[in-house]
């Protein structure tokens, strides 16, 4: 099919390094008329739920004329061998874009432009630009269009990827395991240049002197971007409700660790791991560890830093735990027989001096777990922490050294001060047994005091004796009052 075009017209026509189309709209147009007759308005409307209008209205269109690059896109021999198999070529995806074309035309342009799909004829799929204009004097009937289709296949599939990448990029911030902060440390080098503009050399000192510079460099932090782990970290109900709360989240112990941080940036270190204090909006403490680094690319102005946050909280506890089992008796809750001795050796070597010792043994043990029940010793050694932690405070150590057997070491303590602690041991021990019904609890306690240069473990020992030797006169007086009638005499 042919049209006669001005020989310059045909020429740029046909060497055009795009896909030309020369088509007759005037059928189109007259099928416009008909539906306004017929009350259509909203063209868009009318026709996206209707496919076979959309089809009657392509039908409507008359290709004219296509130029060599036409045929080159489409993969077709010659033009014959293209219009006799349009119906490949706009199909599936294209006829949703057609109405978005044609409602450009129906509210009175003379021109229109679309991104839409055409296949070619080996099958392969064309994203294409279009763009149409109703030539000069045919506005009236439409009966001359020039449409150029240009072929975006290879950006639209760059763009494809780009956003599939970026998608999921964001999947994996999202998504990520642990805490992720995308922040803008910008105005925080500008500070520490500025520090090292006005001649300072010595930062951590500067520091230390200057505090509120700290505090001003957290306060220029931008944080641009968390993740949901973040909000569901630090409880905060999004990430507006995150921002507005920092203040509650980066406070006490954050402050000395940020310094850390700062000092670290100072002297150039871009990446860098720690374990910090954060607290959630809850309140609760968390134990954090922390990676921090510049993002490459970013390292001249330090504008985005990509932060990590790994809630290291149970660690934390479980390792205090069993910190607190190696150290304490967890029947009785006092220090144990090896935080003891270690105690012992350091105030042998180093004092202050003098160091007594109470040496305390529980007075019938044995005979309650005979009689009565483990249970009950176990009850009786509960009561006898009691009164020692109640009783022995810091520096002292107040410890559980063997079955029945106690210890309470009293560094930068003389003789005095140790018979002032036995006598508040007593007095507590009192006010336990009337607390406590059923058999009441007695030690026997021997106590020892040591110079500087006298030996420890000699006071030890002499304090070890001297509670055995009130053991035995606890026994000898228990003895004695079994032998006596309930009047106090002589049992027969």
């Amino acid at each position: 099919m042919t049209t006669t075009l001005p020989t310059d017209f045909e020429h740029i026509f046909e060497l055009a390094p795009v896909s030309l189309w020369l088509e007759d709209f005037s059928a189109l147009k007259r099928f416009f008329e008909r539906l306004r007759a017929e009350g259509v308005t909203d063209l868009k409307t009318h026709l996206i739920h209707r496919p076979a209008l959309v089809a009657e209205g392509t039908a409507c269109i008359r290709v004219l004329r296509v130029n060599a690059q036409t045929l080159k896109l489409f993969a077709a021999r010659d033009p014959a061998h293209l219009l006799d198999n349009l119906g490949q070529v706009f199909r599936d995806d294209m006829l949703e874009q057609v109405v978005e074309e044609w409602t450009q035309l129906w509210e009175g342009q003379l021109e229109f432009s679309n991104q839409t799909v055409n296949y070619t004829l080996d099958g392969r799929r064309l994203d294409v630009l279009v763009r149409a204009r109703i030539l000069q004097g045919h506005e009236g009937d439409w009966g001359r269009v020039m449409v150029s289709l240009e072929d975006v296949t290879d950006s639209q599939s760059n763009l494809s990827r780009l956003a599939h990448s970026e998608r999921y990029a964001r999947d994996l911030f999202e998504h990520s395991p642990v805490s992720l902060w995308v922040e803008d440390f910008s105005a925080v080098k500008r500070l520490l240049d500025e520090a090292r503009e006005q001649g300072i050399r010595d930062f951590p000192t500067f520091i230390r002197v200057h505090p509120e510079f700290v505090t001003r460099c957290m306060q220029e932090i931008r944080v641009i971007d968390v993740n949901r782990l973040t909000l569901d970290m630090f409880g905060a109900r999004d990430k507006q409700h995150l921002l507005n709360s920092l203040d509650q989240l980066f406070r006490d112990e954050m402050v000395e660790s940020f310094s850390d941080q700062l000092i670290d940036l100072w002297q150039g270190k871009l990446e860098q791991q720690r374990e910090v204090s954060n607290y959630s909006l809850s309140g609760d403490k968390l134990h954090i560890h922390m990676q921090f680094s510049v993002l490459q690319g970013h390292e001249a102005d330090w504008d985005l830093v990509l932060v990590s946050l790994v809630d290291i909280t149970a660690r934390k506890k479980a390792e205090a735990y069993l910190e607190y089992l190696g150290k304490h008796d967890v029947l009785t809750r006092l220090r144990n027989r090896a935080y003891y001795a270690d105690e012992l050796n350091r105030l042998a070597r180093r004092g202050p001096w003098p160091v007594s010792v109470l040496v305390i043994d529980l007075n019938g043990l044995k005979s309650v777990n005979d009689e009565e029940g483990h249970a009950a010793g176990d009850a009786l050694l509960r009561r006898a922490g009691e009164v020692l932690a109640k009783a022995v405070d810091s520096p002292a150590c107040a410890a559980r050294i063997g079955g029945d057997e106690f210890a309470v070491l009293l560094p930068a303590t003389d003789a005095r001060a140790a018979m002032a602690m036995r006598e508040r041991i007593l007095s507590l021990l009192e006010l336990n047994n009337q607390f406590y019904t059923g058999r009441p609890l007695t030690l026997s306690m021997g106590i020892a005091t040591c110079q500087q240069g006298e030996s420890l473990d000699v006071a030890v020992s002499r304090a070890d004796q001297a509670m055995y030797a009130e053991k035995a006169r606890y026994y000898q007086q228990q003895d004695a009052d079994r032998r006596l009638n309930s009047d106090g005499s002589p049992a027969p």
